[in-house]
């Protein structure tokens, strides 16, 4: 078959494993298929574990094999949550990985209350082994204006006692010029490799001043050792269960169709929509129990999905969510904040409203993931239709200004828009088959619905005169139409088509990074606690040059180096450096 065959089309037999977000065992072979596949763990780096309100927690994710120890090839998908101690989430943070890796941050609010919180990492996968399986770490929020109920002497065995390190420095370490610094100093240190290959790998590096507030340590990558000696090397379900498929090719949706009746329809193809320049367009079927579902692969923008059954009966569709993980018996640690904090408190407060003061101009940048180009690399052909004499319909418009498409009477009586082969790639078998149209990315079934459509309201049409196949339908070539407004989606109210909710993944950040190289910020006050957020840096070369400024405060800070090779060794290191008034 000549062509292109770009719109992906989810066919869910059988046991098709990651096809489902939750799937019940039925025998034997199925259970023995899904324990072939490995569990999961992860490991979260995070700028805590004290944080107050007001500030942003940073955190970075890596996902690892249980049995091979190396980056995970299962998830593609993973989460990082804050749960408080009634069990409910905070946050909940969708991660798209890339070799098993991805980061993110949370601007802590000023609801949340001064007590101690849970940081979790996991996937879909690893919630079949339950608690145990997912990462957890003790995070303590300070919120200044609500500390008075913990006033009191902090227990033991909270108590922040500085860390030795002695984590396999002779692999990887920093190495700095000097070791004391003014303020708004550059500080230019050197990320060195010592062992070539072995030392290769994925770290975060970043510089927070010395903690005054006494708590727990935060976990570092040196704790997944003993993880992997506790956590499930295969999921735990038997014949019967219930479990949490893998989000292995992308993200997961998950839907049911039922009748007007609520009897789940079998067979019912759904159409997907993700409206939009860069649209997306995904099929499925259900099964027996009226469920669908489908992976998507790419990085959509919108923050809602269209979707239309194919039915000449009402129905309803509906998307899912899975199940949600039990955080009942998860153990908090404590902390009490004794009187003599609170000027400590009151002063770190005092620079982080200044801070917030000049975010605008301070901002962190959004990283343009690659465009998703509808067309698969096609060029279409387009149509400005200011450039012509405008027509009142869509209809009227096709004829007159379009050579290549136009409206046909079907074998059944309705109309269909046929765009017209391209003499190179001429196929005779689709030359009477519908085209694929769309308008602002939302999937037209019925093209007969859309020819009075108001044609002033259109800004192009662009064609594609390709072949296409999708869901085991023909169609010949593409339109896409474009609205001036885009909001096409926003005015749908079509026969059988719903519009849901999305719980779109994270975008991946290029932060901040403050430069004083010249005098740009001499008049704008600098209170930062974090001086330099790197979550993950590729380590292959023998080394690697890297800088930072310091700040207005002065005192201890911390630099810290935690990650893993790319053979799964955990690294964890941890240095410090003092920041004076005066130019030592």
């Amino acid at each position: 078959m000549r062509g292109k065959f770009i719109i992906a089309f989810s066919v869910l037999c059988g046991l098709a494993i990651g096809a489902r977000a939750q799937y019940v065992v039925k025998n034997a072979t199925e259970l023995n298929q899904l324990k072939e596949l490995p569990q999961e763990i992860v490991h979260v780096t995070h700028t805590g574990p004290v944080v107050f309100t007001g500030e942003y927690l940073y955190y970075a994710i890596q996902c690892f094999n249980v049995q091979t120890r190396r980056a995970s090839k299962i998830s593609t998908v993973a989460y990082v949550a804050l749960v408080d101690q009634g069990g409910e989430l905070v946050f909940e943070h969708k991660l798209r990985l890339v070799r098993g890796m991805s980061s993110g941050d949370y601007f802590v609010p000023t609801t949340l209350t001064t007590g101690t919180y849970k940081l979790v990492g996991y996937t879909q996968w690893m919630k079949n082994s339950g608690l145990e399986q997912i990462f957890q770490d003790d995070i303590a929020i300070i919120n200044p204006y609500r500390v008075d109920d913990l006033d009191g002497e902090a227990p033991e065995d909270t108590i922040n006692q500085s860390i030795s390190v002695a984590a396999d420095s002779s692999t990887v370490g920093l190495q700095f010029e000097k070791m004391k610094f003014g303020t708004r100093e550059k500080v230019s240190l050197q990320l060195r490799n010592y062992k070539a290959a072995l030392g290769a790998g994925s770290y975060s590096v970043w510089v927070k001043k010395k903690e005054e507030i006494p708590f727990n340590q935060r976990k570092r990558s040196l704790a997944i050792v003993s993880k992997y000696t506790e956590a499930d090397r295969r999921i735990p379900q038997g014949i019967g269960d219930k479990l949490f498929l893998p989000e292995q090719r992308g993200e997961l949706l998950h839907g049911r169709v039922t009748d007007d009746t609520g009897n789940p329809l079998t067979d019912q193809k759904v159409i997907l929509s993700f409206p939009g320049p860069e649209f997306l367009l995904k099929f499925a079927t259900t099964d027996r129990e009226g469920n669908f579902y489908s992976y998507i692969r790419e990085d959509y923008t919108q923050d809602e999905v269209i979707l239309q059954a194919e039915n000449e009966g009402n129905v309803t569709i509906q998307l899912k969510t899975p199940e949600a993980i039990s955080f009942e018996g998860m153990k908090f640690s404590q902390i009490s904040l004794e009187e003599g904090l609170k000027n400590v408190i009151r002063e770190r407060s005092v620079h982080n409203q200044i801070e917030n003061q000049f975010f605008e101009i301070k901002p962190d940048s959004i990283l343009l993931s690659d465009p998703h180009d509808p067309f698969d690399g096609g060029l279409p052909e387009e149509v400005i239709l200011d450039e012509f004499t405008r027509f009142p319909t869509f209809e009227e418009t096709l004829v007159e200004l379009l050579n290549n498409a136009g409206y046909r009477r079907g074998d059944t009586g309705g109309f269909y828009i046929r765009i017209a082969q391209d003499f190179e790639t001429f196929d005779e078998p689709f030359n009477n088959f519908p085209a694929l149209v769309l308008i602002d990315g939302v999937y037209i079934p019925d093209h007969g619905t859309i020819k009075n459509f108001d044609a002033r309201r259109i800004e192009s049409i662009k064609l594609i005169r390709d072949q296409f196949q999708m869901a085991n339908q023909s169609y010949q070539g593409m339109m896409l139409v474009s609205t001036f407004d885009g909001d096409y989606a926003e005015q749908l109210s079509a026969k059988n088509t719903f519009t849901e909710a999305l719980y779109r993944s994270r975008p991946v950040k290029n932060y901040f990074s403050q430069d004083y190289s010249d005098d740009r910020y001499s008049r704008v006050p600098d209170y930062r606690n974090i001086l330099y957020w790197k979550p993950q840096i590729e380590v292959e070369e023998p080394s690697l040059d890297l800088h930072f400024y310091t700040s207005d405060l002065t005192g201890i800070f911390e630099v810290y180096l935690d990650g893993f090779t790319s053979f799964g060794k955990p690294i964890s290191l941890r240095y410090e450096i003092e920041v004076s008034s005066q130019d030592p």
